[in-house]
């Protein structure tokens, strides 16, 4: 299968580029500063790399060219969370992309979100409603992007298979197990590894068991305490 990757100079789309090719796929990637992915991927013969923005329709057309599907890990990034900009960027971005891929005939996204996006299915957890107000209050801009990207799929995709892969709080630790539910549904927790994000969007690439839902990825219990 060929992917496009997007958000693949971040930590976590990194990763997904790491299990994609471990994976047998071949992947595109499209991104603004290409020189930060490592040499040896660059040079990998699988890997063809598209620069642009994100708001560069032409450029962002041409890396769509002949992809199966599209794995993002977009998303505001931490460390600037209090500085992420105004105007819902990245929601922005996602149209466009939903826009391009229904020309391209690409029909499935995974993508990057967090429980600030909710779900029908999602249960009261307190841990987590405190986490999420902490990033509404702190980090508004970035937090009403994340919201407005989940508004923006559902909406704008309804044509598409799209999962919304939501992560809560996440680590480098290398462990990537993982178990899927929703918000405070008793086996999901607020923890999560990047490599476990890359680990479930890629089985989901393959298995199509969460089309048209926003499930939570967390680290499993067991995980949970050999990580701690």
């Amino acid at each position: 299968m060929r992917v496009l990757i997007l958000g693949a100079t971040g930590a976590a789309g990194l990763l997904l580029i790491e299990e994609a090719l471990n994976a047998s796929h071949t992947v595109a990637i499209y991104a603004r500063s290409p020189q930060k992915i490592p040499a040896d991927t660059r040079n990998d013969p699988r890997v063809t790399i598209y620069k642009g923005e994100l708001d560069d329709e032409l450029a962002l057309s041409a890396a769509m060219e002949n992809v199966d599907a599209i794995l993002s890990a977009l998303g505001p990034s931490v460390s600037r969370g209090p500085l992420h900009p105004s105007g819902e960027p990245l929601a922005h971005a996602y149209s466009l992309i939903l826009k391009l891929m229904k020309t391209r005939g690409v029909k499935r996204l995974l993508a990057l979100g967090t429980p600030s996006i909710t779900d029908p299915h999602d249960k009261f957890s307190l841990q987590m409603s405190i986490i999420v107000a902490g990033v509404r209050t702190l980090a508004h801009t970035a937090w009403k992007d994340v919201v407005a990207i989940g508004e923006t799929i559902r909406r704008e995709g309804d044509t598409l298979d799209w999962t919304i892969v939501r992560v809560p709080l996440l680590s480098n630790s290398g462990d990537p197990e993982f178990v899927v539910g929703y918000v405070g549904d008793g086996k999901t927790g607020k923890w999560l590894t990047r490599a476990g994000f890359a680990a479930f969007t890629l089985q989901e690439l393959v298995r199509n068991e969460w089309v048209k839902a926003a499930p939570l990825i967390t680290l499993t219990l067991m995980s949970l305490i050999h990580t701690m």
